[in-house]
């Protein structure tokens, strides 16, 4: 195959003012011409079109100069073809979020109950007065509260309006900040085109039709077009068709390219002739678009969305998705997870962290349940025996309202316990923590793509990372060569080099590189030069330059258009030919490559004569040995140059690959050094001391990488570690069918640190193979980095993939969680550091708010037992609900991480959220809490001296002795809040505690609203104001948790034996096997506990819900934690 190209029309590229969009095609034939596919396309191109070249004159263009650039010109073309945008899907609005806020279960019971309350309080019955309905103690209020009688229902529901704005709010920010995110992952997408003949980089959204865009490996193609010129160009149309075998594309056989499909191999020149929604993607989401609304029903409406919808709202987050992220509205996650042509479980469910709250979400709700039932039921027996059975009382009429509101008054103790048992806090702690966490990764060069990656991350065990790049600067430079039988330690003078010589050097590094390569002036002044495209390409033409000579002379003398064939660099091949037509009628080829792929290849070298003589296996061992190995030894790749000459008489049959890459003649050896980033020596010591190992995985070959991975400290001297190459690795790990066999690999991999020479599969196996393994104590958590396009199912496969900000491709970034914007590995550190701190935030909270919902569960049931009525009020409980749940995650989920954190080892995937050390505070802090409040209750009148508020008289205003212990309960809970912000049993709690200016405004911010509520809340807040010296023990008590805490701390966990843990991540024999899909290995255990969750969760939800709502199905009481049902995978083939 020829690169047989258009011949070009330069006058065409200016546009021709006079003829208003006069353009050759219309925008919708063109639609429907990209509807076609390989031989029909070719056909009509040629029969209606009159081939490429009319395409490009109709839409007046020309394909070497592209277009002229001139914005009236590329205004028009935006007028009559489109943009290149789509549109983003509306974001919800505020009254939206306020509204799925109110689907809370335990909500709407509030909601009922203070409902009736208010409604039964403007009820006076005509019998109101009757003697004979008795009052029993706790009965219904006199004329004076009758007044106030509607403030506990006016109380609960405004308490439930603030509850559900701040959701609302914290929803609605939250969505705000990702679309912000989104629309700068798009603004740095830029894609190159020629204009005026000058090769520039565009935003994606600035490209029009008829530009001339050039295309090569790793590109998304953010537009639909037709091939223009093309060197081995294969595309991976799975996105669009879910077909995972690569697509040739050529002039004569298939020259149709769409957008939203990945270059896989090759390059190429493209004229665009689709762009926005008339591109093939833009089709389908329009599509979809319209499919919207229905699935928006079907899936489940969760509410406080917590971290679990954000990988869906990731994928389908609508900014303009499109250029980053093809085709991944809800159904085409499916479409595009059909690696291997099998549907993965979408990545979206996977965070550990969020299965296990669920699970103890779950627990608790379930406890909190009974609680209020048993107290509900306590009361009502009480009063009916009491007022029935005790006072003998007949059920008159008339008393039925009466009776009715001790009901209700019941009701709402209970519902009071119920809310203050859910820790409805949870699922705002999470969002807090994760999008605050977000934020400022952002300035540690994390771009957060899936807010659970980052909790992830902290759980993480082991780290598979690439060299170049990440662990290397990725600027190379020649610095040895072997050239003419010398070995050159240093670059050689250009005249100690043959002029024959140089000139093939000078050829084959010019004319065989990707022509997008070069050398830039710098920047700055006395900076180093700029190296564009290929860094291995960029260092062979420093190279050139360092020979004094000019590289560009020889591509202007021979532009990609005079090239025969060319044979790119692929990952199988490690190689890259170029082929040119001799002046004598012959071809002559140039190769570069890894120099143990082509020395075999070679059977002559050139030597200091420049002349070729034979070079047999003996001569190749020997190289090896005196060159290669002493070059690599030093951390340098060798890249070998060579040539071949094919005679003029018959033309080779240039598909057969291996005939024509043999018989080559080697011009040189040359030693490219990419040095170790200063910062990762001690990056990688860190991760060590985290308990976190760091392998290596490369391309290059073993001697090279283990030198860059001592210098590195992966490979530590007088350690075993395993230095494998890909080959070597899958002999030991595959059997002879050649399947992986994962007892095979556990025995290698807790040894491994670097796999050499390892194709992207081998990546993929080696970390599939560490995250299914079972051997060791806890299952591993491993991060992946990559840049390339084959990096891409590895990536996806990880539990967190990192992509590289500035090398990456986009196929790697779409594949990826994190987008490092430096490259730079001292910056995963950072990112394992924040991780880490949101999983503490979460434990801190988690200590606090169940100390909080333990003490106010009991003082709440054994009050209402023994004294009738709860000595904490419905309002007052809210209150505390309030600061225990909103403003106590504000404050602990916002605690900075401190390089601390990454001494102690990874939790990983099975250890509980609630470890022993904690539910040694949790018990610790309640036995105090509730010994004081009891005390309080029972002896307090006499200590104060002051009215005994037990059994008040029912006309009583609220006591000072119930308005002591609800005060006192707060200042506890204050001080106990201080208390959380350790979890491993510290006993520093106010170190550091001026880094975090919410906390301490949060903590004062309480206190002062405490005072206000307390002193003049009244009767809505059943307070009376207190004297100084009453304030005062009030304090005293709360600081007494303080010196409690050090109490606790004393005390070894060791001896706690009976402690229980909880909310463990779950094994894999407590999965029932009917759940069990087909396809086990494919489902992550954290996802089958969600699921789990899920089920039990919705089928308690349920129940309740066909009750409250009527079986309108809104979310669950915490379904934050339960992610959005994805749609069926078939939701999409059938909308095509």
């Amino acid at each position: 195959m020829t690169n047989n190209v258009a011949d070009h029309h330069p006058g065409n590229s200016v546009a021709e003012g006079n003829h208003e969009g006069d353009f050759g095609c219309s925008m919708v034939e063109l639609r429907n011409f990209m509807e076609l596919r390989s031989a029909e396309a070719v056909a009509r191109l040629n029969d209606s079109y009159g081939g490429i070249q009319n395409v490009c004159k109709r839409l007046k263009t020309s394909p070497v100069e592209g277009l002229s650039g001139n914005p009236t010109d590329l205004e028009k073309r935006r007028q009559v073809f489109g943009q290149n945008f789509i549109p983003p899907k509306k974001a919800k609005t505020f009254l939206q979020l306020v509204w799925e806020a109110l689907q809370d279960v335990t909500l709407i019971i509030l909601e009922i109950a203070a409902i009736i309350s208010l409604g039964l309080s403007f009820y006076h019955p005509p019998g109101g007065d009757n003697e004979l309905c008795g009052q029993s103690s706790g009965g219904v209020e006199d004329e004076g509260e009758a007044q106030a009688g509607w403030i506990e229902g006016a109380a609960i529901l405004f308490s439930v309006i603030i509850v559900v704005l701040v959701t609302a709010f914290n929803d609605w920010s939250k969505e705000k900040q990702f679309r912000g995110l989104q629309s700068r992952i798009e603004q740095e997408q830029k894609f190159t085109v020629i204009r005026k003949g000058q090769v520039i980089q565009i935003p994606v959204a600035e490209i029009v039709v008829g530009d001339i865009a050039q295309i090569k490996y790793g590109d998304l193609l953010p537009a639909d077009g037709i091939l223009i010129q093309g060197n081995d160009l294969k595309i991976d149309e799975s996105s669009l068709t879910g077909e995972s075998d690569h697509v040739k594309k050529s002039m004569d056989k298939d020259p149709m390219l769409l957008s939203g499909t990945h270059v896989m191999e090759g390059s190429g020149r493209m004229v665009v002739t689709a762009v926005g929604i008339n591109s093939q993607t833009g089709i389908i989401f329009t599509l979809l678009g319209a499919g919207e609304g229905d699935e928006e029903k079907k899936v489940k409406k969760g509410k406080k969305s917590g971290a679990p919808e954000n990988r869906n709202k990731a994928k389908t987050q609508d900014g303009v998705a499109l250029e980053i992220q093809p085709l991944k509205s809800q159904e085409g996650v499916e479409n595009e997870e059909k690696e291997k042509k099998k549907v993965k479980v979408p990545k979206k469910e996977k965070s550990v962290l969020q299965g296990k709250l669920t699970r103890l979400a779950v627990q608790i709700g379930k406890a909190g349940l009974l609680m209020s039932a048993i107290t509900v039921i306590i009361l009502v027996l009480y009063f009916v025996i009491d007022t029935f059975g005790v006072q003998k009382r007949p059920w008159l009429a008339e008393c039925t309202p009466i009776y009715i509101q001790y009901f209700v008054k019941f009701f709402i103790i209970g519902v009071t316990v119920l809310v203050v048992a859910v820790p409805e806090g949870l699922p705002l702690a999470v969002t807090i923590s994760l999008a605050y966490s977000v934020k400022k990764m952002m300035k540690d060069n994390n771009l957060v793509r899936h807010l659970d990656a980052c909790e992830t991350m902290g759980n993480a065990t082991a780290i598979c990372s690439d060299k170049t790049g990440t662990l290397t600067m990725n600027r190379m430079t020649v610095v040895q060569a072997y050239v003419g039988d010398t070995h050159y330690r240093q670059i050689p003078d250009p005249e100690a080099i043959l002029p024959k010589i140089l000139d093939l050097i000078v050829h084959g590094v010019a004319i065989n590189s990707a022509y997008t390569s070069k050398i830039l002036p710098p920047e700055k002044e006395g900076g180093l030069p700029r190296q564009v495209g290929n860094k291995t390409e960029c260092a062979l033409l420093g190279f050139v330059l360092d020979l004094k000579q000019d590289y560009q002379a020889v591509r202007n003398e021979v532009p990609e258009e005079k090239l025969y064939k060319v044979y790119t660099f692929n990952s199988v091949r490690k190689s890259m030919s170029t082929v040119l037509r001799s002046s004598g009628g012959g071809f002559r080829m140039y190769s570069k490559g890894a120099s143990e792929i082509i020395l075999r290849k070679c059977t002559k070298i050139l030597d200091k004569n420049g002349e070729p003589r034979v070079f047999k296996v003996k001569d190749r061992d020997e190289m090896v040995k005196k060159v290669i190995e002493p070059m690599a030894c030093h951390g340098l790749r060798t890249i070998c140059l060579a040539f071949r000459d094919f005679p003029a008489d018959a033309e080779p049959d240039w598909d057969s690959e291996n005939e024509i890459l043999s018989d080559l003649t080697c011009i040189a050896v040359v030693g490219i050094e990419d040095p170790v980033r200063p910062e990762v020596p001690d990056a990688i010591l860190k991760c060590q001391r985290a308990g976190i190992t760091v392998r290596m995985v490369t391309g290059d070959n073993i001697n090279t990488a283990r030198a860059i991975a001592t210098k590195c400290g992966i490979l530590l001297p007088g350690e075993d570690f395993l230095c494998l190459e890909g080959k070597e690795f899958n002999r030991l790990i595959r059997n002879e069918k050649g399947e992986v066999e994962q007892e095979q690999l556990d025995k290698i991999w807790p040894k491994l640190r670097v796999l050499a020479r390892s194709s992207p599969t081998d990546k993929h196996t080696l970390v599939k193979g560490i995250i299914d393994s079972t051997v060791g104590d806890q299952r591993q958590v491993v991060a992946v980095t990559g840049d390339g396009t084959n990096d891409g199912p590895a990536l996806k496969k990880a539990d967190v993939g990192f992509a590289m900000g500035i090398a990456g491709t986009d196929v790697a970034k779409e594949a990826s969680d994190i987008i490092l914007t430096d490259d730079n590995f001292t910056s995963i550190v950072k990112a394992v550091m924040w991780g880490r701190n949101v999983y503490d935030s979460i434990s801190k909270f988690l200590q606090f708010q169940l100390t909080v919902n333990v003490v106010a569960v009991i003082v709440a049931f054994t009050g209402a037992c023994i004294t009738q009525d709860s000595p904490l009020k419905a309002v007052q409980m809210l209150w505390v609900n309030l600061i225990m749940d909103t403003f106590a995650s504000l404050a602990l989920a916002t605690e900075p991480p401190s390089e601390s954190l990454l001494l102690r080892k990874p939790y990983g995937r099975n250890k509980p959220l609630i470890s022993r050390t904690m539910m040694k505070n949790i018990l610790g802090h309640a036995v105090y809490q509730l010994t004081i409040i009891f005390t309080l209750l029972f002896a307090g009148e006499k200590f104060f001296d002051i009215d005994s508020g037990r059994n008040a008289p029912l006309h009583s205003p609220p006591t000072e002795h119930y308005t002591i212990v609800f005060n006192t309960f707060v200042m506890m809970q204050l001080f106990n809040e201080i208390n959380a912000r350790k979890i491993h049993g510290e006993r520093n709690v106010f170190e550091a505690i001026y880094r975090n200016p919410i906390f301490c405004t949060v903590v004062l911010g309480t206190f002062a609203a405490q005072i206000i509520i307390v002193e003049f809340g009244g009767k809505p807040f059943s307070c009376s104001g207190l004297t100084l010296s009453q304030w005062f023990w009030c304090i005293f008590i709360g600081v007494g948790e303080l010196l409690w805490g050090q109490l606790i701390c004393t005390v070894p966990t060791s001896h706690l034996k009976f402690l229980k843990e909880a909310g463990h991540g779950i094994t894999k024999e407590e999965i029932p096997e009917e759940e069990l899909p087909e396809d086990v290995d494919e489902i992550d255990h954290a996802e089958m506990e969600l699921r789990r969750g899920q089920i039990l969760w919705f089928r308690g939800l349920n129940r309740i819900q066909t009750q409250v709502l009527g079986g309108s199905g809104a979310g669950g009481a915490l379904p934050s934690l339960s992610p959005p049902l994805s749609p069926s995978p078939g939701a999409l083939s059938a909308e095509r």
